[in-house]
């Protein structure tokens, strides 16, 4: 009978070791990071904030004059992005989200969400409240981080070299005191001025065709011969005949 106890026991105890033992592989294993921490693998067919997170990141990621709908929902187009991210980086590009891409992701962002090469203050010289443009302040600053994802994306395609940021955000004041056009993309926060630098204006303009950017303006457009402007407007305008776009 005593034997039988102490078998029992020593049972008991190796389960809870086991069981104690798997709780801190898994807590060793999870990633508590400062800007967003992903808790499930992502893919088609997935919806929801963390899938919402995982598109403002892969913005830079569409494919040549497409953009990524951010809309929560992870469909084909999020898949095809999301390879790309993949390939851009030497992971395995199977269009699934798993500890690879969020490890990789991690090491991209800051603790306020930023990518690593670009700053809120970067994209926004006019103010620090993003308030008076063409939408809320709340609105211009999310439109400014999903620029400087595309910026990333953008940098890393170019062979990580630095990409000089101009001018982002204006307010209504900022736009006119610097004689910017009324209807300013700058104004909503989406736009972003490139200046020479390791790359030319041109080498900008044309890789910023594959990285989500539906309005490009750079040498050859009026006003622009001494910066690549590049932002999210509603259509597709491209212009930039000194560089043959």
């Amino acid at each position: 009978m005593f034997r039988r106890a102490a078998r029992l026991l020593v049972s008991l105890v190796m389960l809870l070791a086991a069981a104690f033992a798997g709780t801190v592989a898994t807590a060793g294993t999870a990633h508590a990071d400062g800007c967003y921490t992903w808790t499930r693998t992502l893919s088609q067919g997935a919806s929801g904030a963390d899938v919402t997170q995982l598109q403002i990141r892969l913005s830079g990621y569409p494919g040549y004059g497409a953009v990524l709908a951010v809309d929560g929902s992870f469909g084909p187009a999020t898949a095809a992005a999301l390879k790309r991210f993949q390939s851009a980086y030497g992971l395995t590009a199977d269009g699934i989200a798993g500890p690879a891409t969020y490890s990789k992701l991690y090491a991209l962002q800051d603790d306020d969400c930023t990518p690593v090469h670009f700053s809120y203050s970067e994209l926004n010289r006019c103010n620090s409240t993003w308030s008076g443009g063409a939408v809320s302040a709340a609105t211009a600053k999310a439109n400014a981080l999903r620029t400087m994802w595309k910026l990333e994306a953008l940098r890393h395609a170019l062979g990580d070299k630095p990409i000089t940021v101009t001018s982002g955000f204006r307010s209504h004041a900022c736009n006119d005191a610097v004689g910017g056009a009324s209807g300013s993309r700058h104004l909503y926060g989406d736009a972003a001025d490139l200046g020479a630098g390791p790359h030319s204006l041109c080498t900008l303009a044309k890789q910023a065709r594959y990285h989500g950017f539906r309005g490009i303006l750079g040498p050859g457009y009026p006003g622009h011969n001494d910066h690549t402007h590049v932002d999210h407007r509603s259509s597709q305008f491209w212009s930039a005949s000194g560089c043959g776009i």
